[in-house]
């Protein structure tokens, strides 16, 4: 398995009708070239061996005679090879023709299963010609290409990758699928043969159908169905291919392609499996659904090919593109005000104070209070703004944060921390030159101070400003900026935050706008360092702990998938190959691994706010976490990459 990752294939061979010798030649075509792909597992059409449209002409013997002898020439084909081929065929049992699909690898049938629900309405009569698989006996077994092999629709396939099973095309369409049992019984990638007709509108009604199934099964789902050669007489098939895994629609195959497809693309069957253990729902359904447990057919070894994924990783997972983007922010940022205005609701407060620093973090907190306002039709001039210019503020983030403040109208405080700060050094002793972590904290603690006595004072909440990517990293001071009354954007990541900031900008006259995109502009800094001698922001958040791209990635899929270190590695080389180097993400990395740990007690006492994505750092939710527990497998790992 590379990285968890099962590579998989769906092939649209060119058919004759009834000519299955011509058929198992293109199919072979297909099943060569996957092979040399690294494909494990191909999947043809339904009946592909003799083309789905052959009518009446099922009722003839030497058609399956031909298409047992075709399956013969494939299972040849196949014994030097390690691919499974997933094929269809009319199958003969004790009187009955069934629709099945022929499960191949060197050179032996691994199972055949048979098709459940007939269609028998509107163009298609397959009860005319075929049995359902609710028609033949449990444990029924079938002679077949000179091998006595399994016939159920019933059956798990498991390769040393990955456990599989297969439905036929109408078996999607029923109210309870088949793949959904399958799935229950512990299928992770579902194959579908077809021959589904092109109707209007058919095409995305049946994507939709599929992305949908993948996500309620929470399975890989792979789709081919028969394409060009098949008759045109009454209708038409256009060879429709998808490739969906956990609702994300990951292939397609060309619409009304006149040329044989072979679609791939790769299942993470790492992350499904990790889904469905964190899943109660799923598996909750599972033990409820639990009856006589399914057969399973152990494949052949299968040689694991090297490859490089197809399917493109998102360097920023938390960011949608286009118009998903402003929905998006349209929906987080409503769910923050909404929260806060339950609490203020709740609590009976009309005010609120907010350290603004002319950063980011502050910056939404404060957008954030003016929407919640509004939504309660409190005065703005109940949300008390505080900037605290300390040593390191340049007057680049103080000015901009006394005008935004004045141009949201609310009301305006400015407190300088430096007399205290230097107060409080000369109390414990410490030497004001020496710029240490004593020097950083001390300020952050100061402000904090201030923040909870003015809201004393005032009747009023704190709220606090530090973001999701901040936490992860324990980037914040201990009873510091840490703490507050009510923390706004506790699950919004960094990467988020700046496009949220930018969204609001776009809803404000141009006055307003032209300060928050300055603010979006400067550098993320916590400013408690002094400026340089041209009075820029000496002290990078970035250039310490490394970009906040990297660091949302590595959150993203360590806590949402629990991905061990070498595959978050590996997919981030993928996703940032042309904006950073394997070092630099090795050290990213490191480092994210090394702060997570250690940073866990500052979570343990973190203030309520309200989850807005798939990933939450509150410890009364969804990380529970000891802060005592140890890094060392993590880091380890990290140390080999």
């Amino acid at each position: 398995m590379n990285n968890g990752f099962v590579k998989i294939a769906a092939g649209v061979p060119e058919v004759r009708v009834a000519d299955p010798r011509s058929n198992v030649q293109s199919i072979e075509s297909l099943v060569i070239q996957a092979e040399g792909r690294g494909v494990e597992i191909i999947c043809m059409p339904e009946l592909s061996m003799t083309a789905y449209t052959c009518g009446d002409l099922f009722a003839q013997h030497l058609l399956i005679d031909e298409a047992e002898a075709a399956l013969i020439h494939l299972m040849n084909f196949s014994r030097s090879l390690d691919i499974i081929t997933i094929v269809g065929m009319p199958v003969a049992y004790r009187g009955m023709l069934l629709n099945c699909a022929a499960v191949v690898q060197k050179g032996k049938i691994l199972g055949i299963v048979p098709k459940t629900y007939l269609p028998n309405y509107g163009e298609f009569y397959e009860r005319r010609w075929f049995a359902s698989a609710d028609d033949i006996p449990d444990g029924a077994q079938v002679w077949l290409a000179g091998q006595q092999v399994a016939l159920s629709a019933r059956q798990l396939f498991r390769t040393p990758t990955c456990t599989f099973a297969i439905e036929i095309c109408e078996d999607l369409w029923a109210p309870i699928p088949v793949s959904s049992r399958l799935a229950l019984e512990g299928a992770e990638i579902i194959f579908n043969l077809s021959a589904d007709n092109d109707l209007v509108g058919k095409r995305s009604y049946l994507r939709n159908l599929i992305v949908g199934q993948s996500a309620r099964t929470i399975s890989g789902y792979v789709y081919a169905a028969a394409g060009f050669g098949e008759s045109s007489q009454d209708l038409l098939f256009s060879g429709k291919v998808f490739i969906a895994e956990n609702g994300v629609l990951l292939r397609s195959g060309e619409n009304h392609s006149l040329k044989p497809q072979l679609v791939e693309s790769e299942i993470d069957v790492e992350r499904l499996r990790i889904h469905r253990r964190t899943n109660t729902t799923f598996t909750a359904s599972a033990a409820h659904y639990a009856a006589t447990a399914m057969p399973v057919v152990e494949s052949a070894l299968i040689t694991t090919h090297e490859f490089e994924l197809s399917r493109t990783i998102d360097p920023h997972p938390f960011v949608p593109q286009g118009r998903h983007l402003d929905e998006r922010c349209e929906e987080i940022f409503s769910i923050q005000a909404e929260a806060l205005a339950k609490r203020l609701s709740h609590t009976q407060a009309h005010n609120v104070v907010i350290g603004i620093s002319g950063g980011l973090d502050s910056t939404l907190a404060l957008l954030v209070a003016v929407r919640a306002f509004a939504l309660l039709d409190l005065s703005r001039k109940g949300i008390i703004g505080i900037t605290m210019p300390g040593f390191g503020t340049t007057d680049r983030t103080y000015t901009n944060a006394l005008s935004l403040m004045r141009k949201l109208g609310v009301t305006v405080r400015e407190i300088p921390i430096g007399r205290a700060v230097q107060q409080h050094f000369e109390d414990i002793g410490h030497d004001i030159s020496v710029h240490d972590v004593t020097y950083e904290n001390s300020q952050a603690r100061e402000r904090t101070q201030i923040l909870m006595d003015v809201a004393n004072k005032e009747n009023a909440l704190v709220i606090g400003t530090g973001d999701l990517s901040e936490l992860a990293l324990g980037w914040c001071t201990y009873n510091g900026d840490q703490m507050s009354m009510y923390g706004v954007n506790a699950g919004v990541p960094k990467t988020l935050v700046r496009h949220l900031v930018k969204w609001v900008a776009q809803q404000h006259d141009d006055d307003v706008r032209a300060t928050l995109l300055d603010i979006v502009a400067t550098p993320i800094s916590p400013e408690l360092l002094p400026a340089n001698d041209q009075g820029e922001i000496e002290q990078k958040t970035e250039d310490l702990v490394g970009p906040y791209e990297l660091h949302d990635f590595f959150i993203y899929y360590a806590l949402r998938w629990g991905f061990r270190p070498s595959k978050i590695y590996y997919l981030a080389q993928l996703a940032f190959r042309d904006t950073y180097t394997i070092d630099t993400i090795k050290h990213g990395l490191t480092t994210f691994y090394r702060r997570f740990f250690s940073q866990q007690f500052k979570r343990s006492c973190m203030p309520d706010g309200p989850k807005v994505g798939s990933v939450s750092l509150s410890p009364r939710g969804d990380w529970r976490m000891p802060s005592d527990a140890t890094a060392s497998a993590w880091l380890a790992e990290c140390d080999e990459l």
